[in-house]
Parts: C-alpha cells; sequence; structure tokens
C-alpha cells in the first residue's frame, strides 16, 4: 500500500460501475471516485501542495469529504480532519500546531475557517457540492508514500494542557481497515450507512477506509436524525450501520412505527465510541432485529482495540477480546499483569497503535513504550475468556453523545474570565447524551456573574458541543494537600438536580 485511495483504483479497474458512496444528493461509482480523487490531488499540486505539506479539512459526512480527504492523501499530504463546530480561535491553534500549509472547508460552514486562514496568512479552498477541480490536470497516480509515513492528524487530548496531534501513518490506517473488514466480515456485496463524522477516527477507519477497502457502496447522512437514518437503512437495503449508543437509543424512541421486516436485510450493528447500555442493546435487538457487537478504542489506536465478534455473545457489560492482530494486557500500578478479573490500565499493541504524537516527543515518550505497547489511561478488567470490561474512561474525560469533551479545554477558556477564580469541569450522567457537561466556578469576591454570562463566555469560544449545559457556584473546590482540585470531592447531586433543571427548562422551551 502506497496511498489511502489504493483500494478505490483497483475496484474501479476491476467493477468500475460498482456504487462507491451516496449521501445528500450526490452518488458515485468507484470508476467516478478513482476520477475525482487524481483531479482533486492535481488541483492541490497546482495550487502548490507537495508531499508531507499538512491540509486542515473541515467537511460532514458527505461523498465529497471521501473524495477530498482521498485527494489531500493522492496528492502526498499530511491530513488533518477536525469538526466543523470549531471556532476561528480553535481552528487557529490547529493551524498553528500542524503547521497547516492549506485549509479546505465545505462551503456551507467554511465562515469560521475562512477567518482561521486569513488570520494565519494561508490559502482558503472552499469544498463544495460535486467535489468538483476547478484547475490543475489530474495525477496520473497517487502520489507513493511509505507505510511509516504520516497521513493524518487526528487532534486528541490527555486530561491536560492543549490537543496533541496523534500521527496516524499509512500502515496504521491501511491496518485499521483491514482489521474493520475482518471484524465486520465486510464484502463488496455489503452495504454500510453511517451518520458517524468522518473527521473522528471511527468514521474514517470503519467506514471511509473498510467500505473502500471492501469495495462496497457506504450511504452517508451528513447529520443524525432517527427517523431519516431509519429510512436511509430501509432505503439503501444497509447490511452494515455504524454508529454511537446516543444513535442507538435515539432509533428507539423514533415515534415512527418500522415495519416488522424493514431491516431484513441488515445484518449487524457496530458501536463505539461510549459503553453501549445493556438495555439499548436489548431493545435494539427486539425491535430491528439485529444485533450490536460493540468495540473499543481510541484515536492513538485508529479506534481499533478490542471487538465482541458478531456471532460470539460477549458478555454483558464488555467490549469483547482483543481485535485480530492486537493484543491487550490489563496492568497493575506496578506494570505487572493483572489477575483474571483484576483491575488495572488498559495496554494495546499492534498495527494500529499511532506513531506518536505531532511534534511532542515527551507525550509519546509517556505513551508508547520503546516494545510498542500504547498506555491508554482507561482502568478496565479482563475475564478468562480474555473480555474486557472498562471500568472508568481516561480519568476525567466526558463522552457527550459519542464525542470526546475534554474538561482540560473548557477549563482553559473558564479560567481566561476576568471573574472566576476557580473552575472545574465534570461530566454528570444524561439520559440521552450518556453525559452531560457541568461547570462548577469560584469567583472573585466583589464580582458579579451568573449562569448565562458563563454559558455565553463559552458558547464565544468552543464548539456548541464543548458548552456546559449547567454551571454551579461554590465559594472554592475541594482540595488535596498539594493545592490540586479534587473533582472526586464535588458533590454529585446538586450537578445531576442542575443538568436535570436544565432539560426541563428546554423541553418546556420546546413545548
Amino acid at each position: 500500500m502506497t496511498s489511502l485511495s489504493d483500494p478505490v483504483f483497483a475496484q474501479a479497474a476491476a467493477d468500475p460501475e460498482q456504487e462507491a458512496a451516496r449521501g445528500a444528493g450526490t452518488v458515485l461509482t468507484y470508476q467516478q471516485l478513482a476520477d475525482a480523487t487524481l483531479a482533486y490531488a492535481g488541483m492541490l499540486a497546482d495550487i502548490g501542495i507537495e508531499p508531507g505539506d499538512r491540509v486542515l479539512f473541515i467537511a460532514p459526512t458527505l461523498p465529497e469529504f471521501v473524495v477530498a480527504y482521498l485527494g489531500i492523501n493522492a496528492a502526498g499530504a499530511i491530513i488533518v480532519p477536525v469538526n466543523p463546530l470549531c471556532t476561528p480561535s480553535e481552528l487557529g491553534y490547529y493551524i498553528s500546531d500542524a503547521g497547516c500549509k492549506l485549509v479546505i472547508a465545505w462551503d456551507s460552514v467554511s465562515q469560521a475557517a475562512r477567518e482561521a486562514a486569513e488570520a494565519a496568512g494561508i490559502e482558503f479552498l472552499a469544498l463544495a457540492h460535486g467535489a468538483q477541480a476547478d484547475r490543475g490536470t489530474p495525477l496520473t497516480e497517487a502520489v507513493d508514500r511509505g507505510e511509516d509515513e504520516v497521513g493524518c492528524i487526528l487532534y486528541t487530548s490527555g486530561t491536560t494542557g492543549k490537543p496533541k496531534g496523534a500521527e496516524l501513518t499509512i500502515g496504521n490506517l491501511t491496518s485499521a481497515a483491514r482489521i474493520a473488514i475482518k471484524l465486520g466480515g465486510t464484502a463488496p456485496n455489503d452495504r454500510i450507512a453511517t451518520a458517524l463524522p468522518l473527521f473522528h477516527v471511527f468514521g474514517q477507519a470503519s467506514v471511509l477506509l473498510a467500505s473502500i477497502g471492501a469495495g462496497c457502496p457506504m450511504s452517508l447522512a451528513p447529520t443524525f436524525h432517527p427517523q431519516q437514518f431509519i429510512e436511509m437503512i430501509i432505503e439503501d437495503r444497509a447490511t452494515l450501520v455504524e454508529g454511537v449508543p446516543t444513535m442507538w437509543n435515539a432509533m428507539l424512541h423514533s415515534s415512527q412505527d418500522t415495519p416488522a421486516d424493514a431491516f431484513e436485510h441488515l445484518r449487524l450493528a457496530v458501536s463505539g465510541g461510549a459503553s453501549l447500555p445493556l438495555e439499548v442493546r436489548e431493545a435494539f435487538h427486539r425491535r430491528f432485529e439485529c444485533k450490536i457487537s460493540e468495540g473499543y478504542g481510541m484515536t492513538e489506536t485508529c479506534a481499533i482495540a478490542t471487538f465482541s465478534k458478531p456471532g460470539t455473545e460477549a458478555p454483558a457489560g464488555t467490549v469483547g477480546p482483543a481485535a485480530p492482530e492486537m493484543e491487550v494486557e490489563i496492568r497493575l500500578a506496578d506494570g505487572t499483569p493483572a489477575p483474571v478479573g483484576g483491575r488495572g490500565e488498559v495496554f494495546v499493541r499492534g498495527p494500529v497503535v499511532m506513531r506518536g504524537y505531532w511534534n511532542r516527543p515527551e507525550a509519546t515518550a509517556e505513551t508508547i513504550s520503546p516494545d510498542g505497547w500504547l498506555r491508554t489511561g482507561d482502568i478496565a478488567e479482563m475475564d478468562d475468556e480474555g473480555n474486557v470490561r472498562i471500568v472508568d474512561r481516561a480519568k476525567d474525560l466526558i463522552i457527550r453523545g459519542g464525542y470526546n469533551v475534554y474538561p482540560s479545554e473548557i477549563e482553559e477558556v473558564l479560567y481566561a474570565h476576568p471573574d472566576i477564580v476557580e473552575a472545574a469541569v465534570v461530566g454528570v450522567p444524561d439520559p440521552h447524551y450518556g453525559e452531560e457537561i457541568v461547570a462548577v466556578v469560584a469567583i472573585g469576591p466583589d464580582a458579579e456573574l451568573s449562569a448565562d454570562d458563563v454559558k455565553a463566555w463559552t458558547a464565544e469560544r468552543l464548539a456548541a458541543y464543548k458548552h456546559p449545559r449547567a454551571v454551579m457556584f461554590v465559594d472554592a473546590l475541594p482540595k488535596g494537600p498539594s493545592g490540586k482540585i479534587l473533582k472526586r470531592s464535588i458533590e454529585r447531586a446538586p450537578l445531576e438536580a442542575a443538568v436535570a433543571e436544565y432539560r426541563a427548562a428546554r423541553a418546556a422551551a420546546h413545548h
């Protein structure tokens, strides 16, 4: 493999009329996708993009995302995909940190991207319906890249500091696609459907790259609406769907009746991004006669580590055993293996483990050992069959609706407010999103600050999915001997009450 688009060219040669991608009015065959990829790469070369250059890329889940993503890679450049909800200041950080040379954004969500590109003094390119290349000459073939060269930088945060760029190599990404195909038993006659964001590692590895790797069509929904997604699955006769628990839950609560045989062609649903409640898994099977297989992974492992194999029921509450080609160990604090059923930190090794963090050798050394084991920071148990049960996500990470929300990033924004003295951001359980975000703040003695003021402050500076939905004021936050804020000592009941109040107010406003 020299390019992420190689399977597209192979499939175009074997079966040019096979459908590759459809969504939002665009349908592409494999031949059309191959031609569009080389044309897009030729346009980027004409602009001056060279192998190894970084390109910030912002687009919703559409066939045009696939063209531009593969086109950037075919030009030999490194793709830096980010959330379309990001603000100009967030995008500015990514541009600066990755040293991006160009910003590409879907036209209708491009205002923040245009501002960020202008502020950074780099070129901006709009991605429009059809993803047509309006200049340059199509390349005759994709630029040759080494397996160990970086293909994509995906930003992720630990529990401290600014987001870090995980360097996913061509080899990591092609391995992820290969393993995902094995796990799903995916073949050219399958039809994959998703509303996952393709800028996220799950959508890229398990949907985009696995679909083209298997030579099958993918149906893409740019936004998730439960009834519309159900209709897409029926209309496109999807055999395999991929999503996060909040999507399955929303589909179950969709008010319209689905005919009993509507999903007869659907053989598998793949879930990741957050833990799947047992009752949701069972109710989904009852209603749609389709089993959900759950997996566990992270950005640094191309979303792959463990998976509950289809046909082999993993015990309730587990995310299955190590995926093919992967090794998973649970280790005690002293680094020795935990006994069966014992609790410890998850370590992962295999071909999908990232090369490292972009320009952060110290963070890389802390996370990946010289013998290739990646330290996840997640706490889990493993049974005697190798099934893993995640006990606690990495420290304070909040998973809201399948999106990773890093408290430190929100806290940094809160601390920038002149009247806020202390801040802690925590997740509290939420029936719809899995977790909801609450900011606990202490303000200066003479300050006058309302919850709405705090929300407005964060809304100006952060993507919508990171906004605190409830704000609680305290005199001071609990601290340990070293002065470190102890989030686990913050009383949870008032936070849960505040979120319940927010949900009730929102529900009342919608009636």
